[in-house]
């Protein structure tokens, strides 16, 4: 049995907090760098180039990247062998959110009631916390700050077995023009397919953060990605809706077993500012 205290997690939280939000990933500015590359449209080169300058500003003054820092995502995997002491685990995450939006002045967005008062919360609280049982002595912590500019842009759809491949093309092709230039291409795109309602929104906000350049593990659904990848960018929308051929970096799909009758399939969109940052404890 290992030990982790809750002022460690406290202090873990509040530090991925602020440099989620102000260091774009590095999987994501290299590819920033490839699309600039091949662009050819002048006005597409040059939009790039001033996301690469503002995250270069960003990370060097370590300020946010993006004035919209987010609704807190903390997925926690904890294995069955760890003891928390000091407190309570999900007051732990709420706290380092708390000192992380405060201390690092960022933005807070959180209001309480989602439909009548919409009074903020003034510190970013509560969290969107997800918590993984494993095995062994493991505790890994991700902290992913989503903007509300792409999550509004995001949908599901309870496609019916019937509707096959191309139903899940023509629904993923359909979010992603509708989003257009107000997801703030170019966009990073998870597509979950399967297990239920609820099940393949999670599915798709994993596919989202997965790292640019890695693939579905069976070789069907990798090829779909590519394909996917690559029909998007041929839209045209391009980076920041001005035109071009980078009107996503990457699409990333995970996929669980469902139903007999049904084939849920969401798309999660996230702007070029896909941030997540993680740790070890």
């Amino acid at each position: 049995m290992r030990e982790i205290q809750c002022k460690d997690i406290i202090e873990t939280i509040k530090t991925l907090c602020i440099e989620a939000t102000s260091i774009l990933p590095q999987d994501v500015y290299e590819s920033l760098q490839t699309r600039y590359e091949q662009e050819d449209g002048l006005l597409a080169k040059k939009t790039l180039e001033v996301l690469m300058k503002n995250a270069d500003l960003a990370k060097n003054k370590m300020m946010p990247i993006c004035q919209d820092t987010g609704m807190a995502f903390v997925y926690l995997t904890i294995g069955q062998e760890i003891h928390i002491t000091g407190g309570s685990l999900k007051e732990a995450v709420e706290e380092g959110v708390r000192q992380g939006y405060q201390e690092g002045y960022l933005r807070k967005s959180v209001v309480d009631d989602p439909l009548f008062d919409r009074v903020n919360t003034k510190d970013n609280t509560p969290a969107i916390i997800y918590y993984e049982m494993v095995e062994g002595d493991t505790f890994h912590v991700k902290v992913a700050p989503k903007g509300f500019g792409s999550e509004n842009m995001s949908q599901i759809k309870m496609l019916k077995p019937s509707d096959g491949i191309e139903g899940v093309k023509d629904f993923v092709m359909k979010v992603v023009n509708d989003a257009g230039p107000n997801a703030c291409p170019p966009m990073v795109i998870g597509v979950g397919i399967g297990g239920s309602f609820d099940k393949v929104t999670m599915l798709a906000k994993k596919a989202m953060m997965r790292d640019i350049g890695t693939h579905h593990p069976d070789a069907r659904y990798a090829a779909l990605e590519d394909e996917l990848l690559t029909k998007i960018n041929e839209t045209g929308i391009g980076p920041a809706g001005y035109g071009g051929k980078t009107t996503a970096l990457s699409l990333n799909i995970e996929t669980f077993p469902t139903h007999i009758a049904g084939m849920p399939v969401a798309v999660s969109i996230c702007c070029h500012v896909a941030r997540h940052k993680e740790a070890d404890l």
